[in-house]
């Protein structure tokens, strides 16, 4: 049992969570004891993939939190909220709605480098403190701009308007008034010129982006305000929601003891690496730490094998191979 379960994650699961329930599956399955980690954070209120390493899989786990994602989110305009999601408290409102047109005239700002101002509500450190319990108990968070790529930023679906004013109301920092409801999903094309109470968006970014801060400063930019109300991962890396399966379904093949048919290889997670076939000497030697002189390949990585068995992720330099990962197979 060494590689990869690919959890569809649904709404309110943590990722930690994901993780205890698959060290679940792995004890009513009667697998015996393997370590569990997740390659990437998953915000309870979003969904979709969530890569979870099994056995020798965690040690690429981090790799897995270095490569890019793919969102789909929708922004809803008219109130800004102190999480950036519609989990928190309205601080900030705008009458002004804006058009599909200015919505996707905006979009090439945010695409490419950029910097961005994480949340307050985030993971990160300040001071040797998450900055979300700092938030929480009413600090004031400021956190340092940082420098993150959009590789693309593209318009999914709008919804329709509902007669909200456009560009004649100013931005107003009084949450008296409630987040405008949500526009049914379904409707008709918005007609030209017809302001967007919300807007569905799909991102490609690399890691450390933070979608909610990126709705933020899209709002920003079209002169008013906004947040997040769904927000669900499509892609991590390699995996994709094709290869992602339910909760349900991770009960069942552990009640079943089938999780090997829903476990991917530990290769999974370097579909971008090209194999190295080894000898049964140079194989022992990686294990024993040793390098390889000699390899006729281009400098780079490479997933070395023993026949069918993966025995390292190597590095490959000037005809030399060192051990990036070694795996106890």
């Amino acid at each position: 049992m060494h590689g990869w379960v690919i959890l569809d994650k649904p709404l309110g699961l943590g990722s930690t969570q994901g993780v205890s329930a698959v060290k679940r599956a792995l004890r009513q399955g009667g697998y015996g004891k393997f370590k569990v980690g997740h390659g990437g954070t998953l915000d309870p209120l979003a969904t979709g993939v969530l890569p979870i390493a099994v056995g020798e899989a965690t040690k690429l786990a981090g790799r897995m939190l270095d490569s890019d994602k793919v969102y789909d989110f929708t922004v809803r305009f008219g109130a800004q909220t102190d999480t950036l999601d519609a989990e928190g408290a309205v601080i900030a409102q705008s009458d002004v709605r804006p058009t599909l047109a200015e919505i996707e005239a905006v979009l090439p700002r945010f695409t490419g480098p950029i910097a961005q101002v994480p949340p307050a509500y985030s993971a990160l450190k300040v001071d040797g403190e998450r900055a979300y319990d700092l938030a929480r108990a009413g600090e004031e968070v400021q956190l340092a701009s940082r420098d993150v790529v959009v590789h693309s930023l593209g318009l999914s679906s709008p919804a329709r308007g509902g007669g909200a004013r456009q560009r004649d109301g100013g931005v107003s920092t009084s949450p008296d008034n409630a987040t405008p409801l949500r526009q049914p999903c379904g409707l008709p094309p918005p007609l030209a010129g017809e302001g967007l109470n919300e807007v569905i968006l799909t991102a490609h970014v690399s890691k450390g982006t933070y979608i909610r801060s990126l709705a933020r400063d899209i709002a920003l930019a079209l002169g008013t305000v906004g947040h997040v109300t769904m927000l669900r991962r499509t892609k991590a890396g390699p995996f994709g929601l094709t290869h992602a399966i339910s909760l349900d379904k991770l009960d069942e093949a552990a009640k079943g003891r089938t999780l090997e048919t829903i476990l991917l290889p530990l290769r999974a997670g370097l579909d971008d690496i090209p194999a190295l076939s080894l000898s049964p000497d140079q194989a022992g030697a990686l294990r024993q730490g040793r390098v390889l002189v000699g390899i006729a390949e281009d400098d780079g990585q490479y997933f070395a094998l023993s026949g069918e068995t993966p025995v390292a992720l190597i590095e490959v330099t000037h005809g030399e191979a060192r051990v990036v990962r070694g795996f106890n197979l």
